[in-house]
């Protein structure tokens, strides 16, 4: 197989893959931890959140805080595997030149 074949497509957007990384070093993050280390808009966070959602590489908790909401997100067994592929076959890629 390829080293191309493991490049994950639901990372290949800088923000997709600032939210992995995130998420890989942090047991969790929130919304607004998150808009703040990527600086994205709230609506280009929610779209990028949700598509790592959809296919099931994060997982997403509601909740309040006093009355606020808060919305926190964590890697999923899934899409830490499916990461760790993906940076993996980014180096071999990288080391090949």
């Amino acid at each position: 197989m390829s080293i191309i074949n493991n490049i994950n497509k639901a990372f290949d957007h800088r923000i997709r893959l600032g939210i992995m990384s995130i998420l890989m070093v942090n047991e969790y993050a929130d919304f607004k931890m998150l808009k703040e280390l990527l600086d994205v808009t709230d609506g280009n966070l929610a779209s990028h959140t949700k598509a790592l959602e959809k296919v099931e590489y994060i997982k997403v908790e509601k909740q309040f805080i006093g009355r606020k909401p808060n919305t926190r997100y964590a890697t999923t067994k899934l899409g830490e595997q499916e990461f760790k592929k993906h940076i993996n076959a980014l180096e071999k890629l990288i080391n090949k030149q």
